[in-house]
């Protein structure tokens, strides 16, 4: 069967300006094209971004937080239980599907009795202390309430298997192709400021957040500033920590520029010599993916579902290890034969990854395992 004959599955996401809202589109996409009726649920925001509604799907704002607030949670509850209903109090779901805790958890609260509840987990949580303990519950409530759980890395598995999840699957999220480039590396290169070929283009993408470790990254950068050439660092995206890794980035003196969300990350690849990333944790990234289809060599942490994704096309570092992060840096630059290396292994490894299509379909089979679809 390869349709939904006007099944209604509800996609429910909080806030996102990345690799979930992007994947939450794809679903809706591919589920209105096999005619279900879908219903996405998020922050506004999010549709601004990523245009569920042109995909296909209806869209309604649930502002889910992004950290725990009991106020803003049992709205966001109260608004996703009425979406929920039809008139007269009806069930108008055959299926939710949150994709994070704090959507899923928003879900569990509101879904109607008797309809299955999916719960991709995209992300680790990572606290200390009392707050650590107040995620951990959380995290056992989502995991012991979804009906199936899928997860984007190996680890993850097994920490939602350790919650209680009741049936968790691994499911790797394959990264859309990117659009063509619509420009030369020149081009970028100009618009950057930067005239001199001869000068490394570092490029990071990844929201400016805690778990990207940014700061690694600039502490790296300010390693290797007295290069010459100097090496040029871009990161790509934007987030709560750009103040303070701004902040940093004066104090080190470090060669670091901040680019904001961008939406021609096609281009940058293009232009760049290295891309590097310093996650504290990633799950399968498509940052990742998407460096290894454009041949730009990869430098990244040897954390969650990374060493999965790239095995031995990327060079790969411990995390929070400034010194590991500018010493590959630095050998890749001084090497172009292990360049070009790095560069056909990473479109031999990208050929062989899943592709959308492939992640739509598990996607379809599940539902249509919960809902007879």
């Amino acid at each position: 069967m390869n349709t939904f004959d006007g099944k209604r599955v509800f996609l429910v996401l909080g806030t996102s300006t990345g690799g979930v809202g992007a994947h939450v589109a794809s679903i809706a996409e591919g589920l209105a094209a096999a005619d279900a009726r879908v219903t996405v649920c998020g922050p506004s925001a999010t549709e601004e971004l990523f245009g569920f509604t042109a995909k296909g799907a209806r869209f309604v704002p649930v502002e889910i937080s992004a950290g725990l607030d009991p106020v803003a949670d049992a709205r966001a509850t109260r608004r996703l239980r009425k979406a929920l209903r039809g008139p007269g109090g009806s069930i108008a779901a055959d299926l939710v599907h949150a994709h994070g805790m704090r959507a899923g958890l928003v879900a569990r609260a509101s879904r109607p009795v008797g309809v299955p509840l999916v719960v991709t987990w995209h992300n680790v949580l990572m606290a200390e202390g009392p707050k650590a303990r107040i995620l951990g519950a959380a995290e056992t409530l989502v995991a012991r309430g979804a009906d199936l759980s899928l997860c984007v890395s190996d680890d993850l598995v097994t920490r939602v298997l350790k919650l209680g999840g009741q049936d968790v699957r691994f499911a790797p999220i394959p990264a859309p192709f990117l659009p063509e480039t619509t420009r030369t590396a020149d081009d970028v290169r100009a618009e950057l400021g930067d005239s001199d070929r001869r000068r490394p283009l570092i490029l990071a993408i990844g929201r400016l957040h805690p778990q990207k470790g940014h700061a690694v990254l600039i502490d790296a950068a300010a390693a290797l500033a007295d290069r010459d050439p100097k090496p040029l660092f871009v990161i790509a995206g934007e987030g709560p920590q750009r103040a303070e890794l701004a902040e940093r980035v004066e104090r080190t003196g470090a060669p670091v520029r901040f680019l904001g969300h961008r939406a021609d990350i096609a281009d940058l690849l293009a232009a760049a010599d290295i891309v590097a990333s310093t996650s504290q944790w990633e799950g399968y990234p498509l940052f990742a993916q998407e460096a290894l289809r454009s041949g730009t060599p990869l430098v990244a942490t040897r954390v969650g579902g990374v060493p999965a994704v790239v095995g031995e096309a990327a060079s790969l570092v411990p995390p929070d290890d400034p010194e590991a992060v500018a010493e590959a840096i630095a050998k890749l630059l001084d090497d172009p034969e292990a360049r070009e290396r790095l560069s056909k292994a990473g479109i031999d490894k990208a050929a062989g990854l899943p592709t959308v299509e492939d992640g739509m379909a598990q996607v379809r089979a599940v539902y249509r395992e919960l809902t007879g679809a």
